[in-house]
């Protein structure tokens, strides 16, 4: 049940409050896909809300005039020291957070989500915190704020081509390393991949994955898997396994496992979300030969893209061809704004 839609121009969006996570189901996976955006699922962001959540829930509806929804805002209200702030719901362990919409309605959704704020509709609030927005989608200048930082998300477009054609496109070393690495491991021992796909197994495939993560950083280097956070990916991957998104791959050599990459599938698109390697095989690379074999895997299946998600490494450079980046902005007035932009900043 959501509240009365306030009153909107003609040419715009009606916007209504939402009362729960469960308020537009029907319509959310059908708008996540439209967003082409597997972290604005409602399984990830439920999920993330009953892991991570804190604060009240502001979830903006926006309707057309046909009653359609055509887009969700989901944010939460919390406090930033004395400052009112409003976020998008999954920050933290999502990769790309915003409003959920067809790329084409997000300049309507964006005067929505301004007119809300202006009348109140969200309710009292002194700043809009909206993290890892998509940069070439140019959110910072459609809602008007300030962007505090600015992150790579490195993306391999494939747009049809097989895995030999994309490797045509590199450098003759690269091509090298891909084939030779993988050959040299062939040569020597026995070397399987295999994509975890057995509800059954899940778990212990996930205890893999957190075990080779922690080998390769070693202690409280990388908090990708803490155990808060381990607490939400064995909940999400059960979900994501029985959704058809979940690319969890293991690369096993003589029997034992030595290389994990946990991903997803959603939308058209691959995702490579993190991994982990045992530091004793770093010799045969293992690490890079399971990426390859998962982009592999993924183009001659159909996969248009292979996304690398945030940061820059070095690897992801060699194996991405486009980086769309990541805009964290400001919105708001005054002190708390200048506040907000220096500690996400430093």
């Amino acid at each position: 049940m959501s509240s009365r839609p306030a009153r909107s121009e003609p040419s715009d969006l009606c916007v209504e409050r939402l009362s729960g996570l469960d308020a537009a189901e029907a319509d959310w996976e059908s708008l996540a896909e439209r967003a082409d955006n597997m972290f604005a699922t409602r399984e990830w962001l439920s999920t993330w809300w009953r892991h991570f959540g804190r604060g009240e829930l502001r979830l903006l509806g926006c309707r057309r005039r046909d009653g359609s929804l055509a887009a969700i805002v989901p944010l939460y209200r919390s406090r930033l020291g004395p400052a009112r702030v409003l976020r998008f719901l999954g920050h933290g362990p999502s990769d790309q957070l915003g409003p959920i919409c067809d790329r084409a309605d997000r300049a309507a959704v964006a005067r929505a989500l301004r007119r809300a704020l202006r009348e109140g509709l969200l309710g009292g609030w002194d700043l809009l915190l909206g993290e890892q927005l998509l940069g070439e989608q140019g959110w910072s200048t459609l809602l008007g704020g300030t962007v505090a930082r600015r992150e790579s998300s490195r993306v391999l477009r494939a747009r049809g081509r097989s895995f030999e054609e994309v490797l045509a496109s590199r450098s003759r070393n690269f091509r090298q390393q891909v084939r030779r690495r993988e050959r040299k491991i062939v040569r020597e021992h026995q070397l399987r991949y295999r994509l975890a796909d057995d509800p059954a197994r899940l778990q212990r495939d996930l205890t893999l994955l957190f075990e080779l993560h922690a080998a390769r950083w070693g202690q409280g280097e990388s908090t990708a898997f803490s155990p808060e956070r381990q607490a939400f990916h064995r909940e999400f991957a059960r979900l994501a396994l029985a959704s058809g998104w979940l690319r969890l791959w293991l690369a096993e050599v003589d029997g034992a496992p030595v290389a994990a990459l946990y991903g997803f599938r959603f939308a058209g698109s691959e995702l490579y979300y993190q991994s982990g390697r045992d530091p004793a095989w770093d010799r045969y690379a293992v690490g890079f030969v399971l990426l390859a074999h998962a982009v592999r895997a993924a183009l001659e299946d159909g996969a248009l893209e292979y996304r690398l998600l945030r940061g820059d490494e070095p690897y992801k450079r060699r194996f991405a061809n486009y980086d769309p980046g990541l805009d964290t902005l400001v919105v708001g007035r005054g002190p708390a704004v200048r506040a907000a932009v220096t500690l996400i900043v430093r």
